[in-house]
């Protein structure tokens, strides 16, 4: 196992363009951190700076305190899995789980292969080949190269995304289950924020090659650090309220109001903070979303959630009440949270 560091990293690609901007993260050992953004955010990048895939242009990327910025990857001891399995099709599974230890001419290959088989419940598919198998069982053919090689961390590059909804959802919960088994380090890449909190010892939340915040899933859901986190991180995404939309009393002057959909609560006309009418319903199953069109709001609806048992329809004029104890306060010109 091993802890990484990385101190004021920065990556410019030869096209000019700025994809990693002073970047220093701790990664503890045995933690898994997930690094969580939109696409072109620079996650990836900053995972392959770590693998020694890319070199970066300033900062120091460190193992255990060791500085292997200038260290090729083969010599860093890292396993990483890609979004893509890269499996060798003609190989079989067998083949494939030993051919990183056959070129570095490891002992006790058979073993190795045999355990980590077990683990990830792919024993009975070690003489097949990756076309005979289902889109899940290369996934864990390609974890299984990995964790064969027993390395000091593992690096994921959106790994599931190649996956069906269901099918991820359980590989997911693989995932989980394979890291507390482990406990060896893993640096997690995914833009899926709902990946990022089942699997997250921490969340570090990634914009245009900054960390906007590294933090417990939870924290990140209910303190966010800034604007960006706020809307980003949370489905369905948070409402905002700028001031002098007549729920800003107290805020101070300059102040950004979050709500989560799910602290807005419909009530009666006379407890009511406004009153909207329902542009568009959609059911969750267990919730249903509403889309409220509210006067005094020029331009975003707003969104709550409410009991799928309330019966609704669109065109229906509701009161709501926001819950004054989850509202989140917001720098206008920062963007940065506000305590109190």
């Amino acid at each position: 196992m091993a802890a990484v560091t990385l101190r004021r990293v920065s990556k410019r690609f030869p096209n000019g363009a700025l994809a990693v901007r002073d970047v220093t993260l701790e990664i503890a050992d045995g933690e898994l951190l997930v690094l969580l953004g939109p696409s072109g955010s620079g996650k990836s990048t900053l995972l392959r700076l770590i693998a020694g895939l890319d070199v970066p242009t300033a900062g120091a990327v460190l193992i255990d305190g060791r500085d292997v910025t200038a260290v090729p990857p083969q010599h860093r001891d890292l396993a990483m899995v890609f979004q893509s399995y890269a499996l060798y099709p003609h190989k079989t599974v067998r083949q494939n789980l030993e051919f990183s230890l056959r070129v570095r001419r490891v002992t006790g290959i058979a073993g190795r292969v045999q355990r980590a088989a077990e683990l990830l419940g792919i024993a009975a598919l070690l003489d097949r080949k990756p076309a005979e198998l289902s889109g899940g069982q290369r996934q864990r053919v390609a974890l299984g190269r990995a964790i064969v090689r027993e390395p000091r961390a593992f690096l994921l590059d959106e790994p599931l995304s190649n996956l069906d909804p269901l099918l991820r959802v359980s590989t997911r919960t693989e995932l989980a289950l394979l890291h507390r088994r482990l406990g060896t380090t893993m640096v997690y890449v995914t833009h899926d924020q709902e990946e990022a909190m089942t699997l997250g010892t921490r969340i570090a939340v990634i914009r245009d090659g900054r960390v906007e915040q590294v933090d417990a899933p939870l924290d990140v859901f209910r303190r966010p650090a800034n604007v960006f986190v706020a809307g980003f991180v949370g489905s369905p995404a948070m409402n905002v309220w700028e001031d002098g939309d007549g729920l800003s009393a107290g805020a101070g002057q300059g102040t950004v109001l979050g709500i989560r959909p799910h602290d807005i609560e419909l009530t009666d006309s006379t407890a009511a903070d406004g009153r909207g009418r329902i542009e568009v319903v959609e059911p969750l199953g267990a919730a249903t979303l509403i889309h409220l069109r509210v006067d005094r709001r020029s331009s975003d609806l707003v969104r709550v959630v409410i009991s799928a048992d309330r019966a609704v329809a669109v065109g229906d004029v509701v009161g709501f009440r926001v819950r004054r104890d989850r509202v989140h306060q917001f720098d206008r010109e920062t963007g940065r949270r506000r305590d109190g």
